[in-house]
């Protein structure tokens, strides 16, 4: 049976509110600097990843099809920009707001897709990209999205061990806990051994 275009919207916005979702919860429980703080060297965090995702669906959904997102965040990603002015949150800039900012970008995206065919052009307002289907921006945008929330889930794995797709479902084995210290120098061994028999040498 030939899967009709009404099919095919429902699944990717079933995909993209899932990492939505994902993405959010990540930043549940956690204080104000954890939620803030850079956890790698690249200077990735959790609320700066719900700015910047922001910005894509307003940019993306928006100005793109001459939809725009009313108080859209375009400094961020375009124009007078500082680099990664969308990757991180200043002080001022709260988490309340920015999450609710971030859940309303969410309502004019589904608009967007739910009034436009997908196969409506676009003109996405950077290089290389130019005109583009919607159908091919929102599949971009559900792996756009679904990719950073798998850098948080790392992000907060490291913050404080909390794992999952949403709150109470952590996705992982339900052994002891001392069991996963046994696994990590269990696989710590394994890569020590794949080296050497490279010929790499291992730092002690």
């Amino acid at each position: 049976m030939t899967k009709q275009p009404d099919d095919s919207k429902r699944d990717l916005k079933l995909y993209l509110q899932d990492a939505r979702e994902a993405v959010l919860w990540k930043l549940e429980g956690l204080s104000e600097y954890d939620v803030r703080r850079p956890v790698t060297p690249s200077g990735t965090n959790l609320l700066g990843m719900v700015k910047h995702l922001t910005g894509a669906e307003a940019v993306y959904f928006g100005e793109t099809f001459d939809r725009p997102f009313e108080g859209a965040p375009g400094l961020w990603v375009a124009g007078a920009a500082e680099p990664n002015a969308d990757l991180w949150a200043r002080p001022e800039e709260s988490r309340e707001t920015l999450i609710a900012e971030y859940r309303r970008v969410w309502a004019h995206t589904d608009a967007t897709v739910d009034a436009l065919p997908l196969n409506a052009v676009g003109r996405v307002p950077w290089p290389p990209h130019s005109r583009l289907a919607l159908g091919r921006i929102l599949l971009h945008v559900v792996a756009e999205t679904q990719r950073h929330a798998g850098q948080l889930d790392v992000v907060r794995e490291l913050l404080d061990g909390a794992t999952g797709l949403r709150p109470g479902d952590p996705v992982l084995p339900d052994v002891s806990p001392d069991w996963w210290p046994a696994h990590h120098d269990r696989v710590e061994r394994a890569a020590r051994a794949a080296a050497r028999a490279a010929g790499e040498s291992v730092p002690e």
